[in-house]
């Protein structure tokens, strides 16, 4: 009962609250999975094509720096080229610089020359000057070259970060001639601050010789040396790149930076673009994609909704028609209208249902006919009690009789040996001995009627006693259809219980939804099982009551030939009797003439005593019959005792198997 109770305060979900409990945080997922992997690799991408575009865009920047000093330079090797094939003296050198000034107007200070004798050349309009020419790093970086080149960046008298390009003369001379020319960085710091192709991309310039940044955007920094010890993340770390020699793109602070080297000198251009510009079309990708996906999520979830409704409505008339037969209702209609697996789960509850309805009429029906039976049993196994009582009380009384008749028996046998002795002592207690045979006259003849009632009661105990063996044999006939009835309803809770394993094998397909059908089966399979132990006991109780009944009518089998023979001895008593009763009418007669032949009485009075010893013998023997025929008739009580006890505890298990059916309604 409690069971019943907590299932029925159990809290019951419905399968599409759970499906759409299960399937929407499982979509939102799957939906918020999706949106960071798009916008992981759309980071990915963007940062791909940030850093392509980002070198790109220095690779342009250092092309256009390669070809503005590539332009400068061949100027520069033109003019050297020049001097050389016209082997000018002083004058006609000086001549030379002052046609070439104003020429290039990246090197407003022209071209100049020093010789390793001290002496300087430049342009008349020049005010570029040399106080030690040999001393001066351009001529040093000169003197190595054969070819102008350019050399170290440095600042001018006017505080101009410029670079000299310089290289030996060839003109024939002994003394040794370094034409060079400044070229400021101005250019330069346009080309990299303005060459950018990327919106918020900046650039700078360094030597790595020194490490010196030629060219950037703040001009504070121009001419400073980058260090790895930099507080500045993205210093420090081109630094570190610079001098490692790994100019490789890469990300340094919050910063994708790029590098290349300027062909021709020890410049390298760094570029650079903070990783937020980068990434702010992936956040923005990424916002619009989480958009995207809320309301795909709300979409899919409405659409779910719709589907699950649609497809498990079904299920709720099915669960509906399940509790009620739980509750013991087989008059419900399953709907099975739907074709899919729930229309054949209501086909099934369809057929189970009907299966149901004919076995509950079947065990009805037979519950009441095993009732008929049981009463029907009843009123025989009483009926026969009642005979059996009435053999014991008739029993009782022969035993009586008998027992009356062995004390009189023994009576005659007493006076016959005193007759004798005293017919053989005394002639003169002849007078005595004719009123003793006169009172054995008497005895005689009330032994005689006494063996004519004996007579009798036999023939009624063995006519009770056949009419006990009809009712035991009616009681056993009824045992049989008892138990014809109890296989049945053994076979019934066979097929009952069958049917409850097909239901809780459809319950287990069922999966979640067939768990209250899979309670209905259980329920189901426990009154089987009960059906079936109830059948098997009463089985048992009429197999222990057809034994009975078998040793009941063996026992009164026996009683039946006992009776009989106890009826022949009785029979052979009578004529006994008889012939007593004719010996003592003659002994009186012999008495009334014994006083003429003593001898005679005393020969006949002997003879009375021997038969009187006899008939007393035949008397104790009739009275251990008897006494073994009251044991039986008792015997018999009991059993129809029994008989009747377990018939009314037939009665009980049909009473209780009816009540168990009129659970149901069907």
């Amino acid at each position: 009962m409690s069971d019943n109770t907590q299932d029925k305060k159990k809290k019951v979900k419905k399968i599409s609250t759970k499906l759409i409990t299960y399937i929407v945080p499982l979509v939102t997922v799957t939906v918020l999975v999706l949106v960071a992997v798009a916008s992981s690799m759309a980071k990915s991408r963007m940062t791909e094509m940030a850093n392509e575009t980002l070198e790109s865009s220095i690779s342009n920047q250092a092309d256009n720096i390669e070809s503005w000093l590539e332009t400068n330079l061949k100027f520069f090797n033109t003019v050297k080229h020049t001097i050389e094939a016209e082997k000018p003296d002083n004058t006609q050198l000086q001549a030379m610089l002052d046609s070439f000034y104003g020429y290039n107007s990246s090197s407003p200070e022209g071209l100049y020359i020093g010789c390793s004798d001290g002496s300087f050349f430049k342009a008349s309009e020049s005010d570029f000057t040399a106080s030690n020419v040999t001393d001066a790093e351009w001529y040093k970086q000169g003197i190595t070259r054969v070819d102008m080149a350019y050399g170290t960046a440095y600042r001018n008298s006017e505080n101009e970060l410029v670079v000299s390009a310089t290289g030996i003369i060839d003109d024939g001379d002994s003394d040794i001639k370094v034409i060079g020319a400044d070229v400021t960085l101005n250019e330069i710091s346009i080309i990299v601050n303005s060459g950018v192709k990327m919106s918020n991309a900046s650039s700078f310039l360094v030597d790595k010789t020194d490490n010196t940044i030629l060219a950037h955007r703040d001009f504070s920094l121009i001419s400073s040396e980058i260090t790895e010890n930099s507080s500045d993340e993205l210093i420090s770390g081109a630094a570190k790149a610079i001098n490692s020699g790994d100019y490789k793109t890469k990300e340094i602070g919050n910063y994708v930076v790029a590098f290349s080297e300027i062909s021709g000198t020890d410049w390298i251009l760094v570029s650079y673009i903070p990783t937020s510009v980068i990434l702010k079309t992936v956040s923005q990708m990424g916002n619009l994609l989480m958009i995207i996906g809320v309301i795909a999520v709300a979409i899919t979830v409405l659409a779910i909704l719709y589907v699950v409704k649609r497809v498990i409505a079904p299920l709720a008339h099915i669960t509906d028609s399940i509790t009620a037969m739980s509750e013991g209702d087989f008059t419900i209609t399953v709907d099975s209208s739907s074709n899919d697996e729930i229309g054949v789960m209501g086909n099934k509850v369809t057929e189970f249902v009907a299966s149901m309805r004919n076995m509950l009429t079947s065990i009805s029906q037979e519950s009441e006919k095993l009732k008929d039976e049981s009463d029907n049993s009843d009123r025989v196994s009483k009926i026969m009690f009642d005979a059996s009582e009435s053999q014991a009380e008739a029993m009782k009384q022969l035993n009586e009789t008998v027992d009356q008749l062995a004390t009189a028996v023994n009576d005659i046998a007493q006076n016959a040996t005193t007759l004798a002795t005293v017919v053989a002592d005394t002639r003169d207690n002849s007078d005595k001995a004719n009123e003793s045979m006169k009172q054995t006259v008497e005895i005689s003849q009330k032994g005689r009627q006494d063996m004519e009632k004996v007579s009798a009661a036999m023939s009624g105990i063995e006519n009770a006693n056949n009419e006990l063996v009809e009712s035991i044999n009616k009681v056993g006939t009824a045992s049989d259809e008892i138990t014809n009835i109890v296989g049945m309803i053994g076979e019934i809770a066979e097929e009952t219980n069958l049917l409850s394993l097909n239901a809780s094998i459809e319950a287990a397909r069922a999966g979640e939804a067939g768990k209250g059908f899979a309670v209905v089966a259980t329920q189901i399979a426990k009154l089987a099982q009960t059906s079936a132990e109830s059948a098997q006991n009463i089985g048992n109780l009429i197999g222990e009551v057809h034994k009975l009944i078998e040793n009941a009518v063996g026992q009164a089998n026996a009683s039946a030939e006992s009776i009989r023979e106890n009826g022949e001895l009785i029979n052979v008593a009578v004529d006994t009797f008889d012939q007593i009763y004719n010996n003592i009418q003659e002994s009186n007669q012999l008495i009334e003439a014994m006083i003429e032949d003593v001898q005679k009485v005393d020969d006949v009075a002997t003879n009375v005593a021997a038969i009187s010893e006899e008939q007393a013998a035949s008397a104790d023997e009739i009275l251990a019959t008897s006494e073994n025929m009251v044991d039986m008739a008792n015997n018999i009580t009991k059993s129809s005792q029994d008989v009747a006890d377990n018939s009314h505890e037939l009665a009980g298990t049909s009473q209780t198997l009816t009540s168990y059916v009129q659970k149901f309604k069907i």
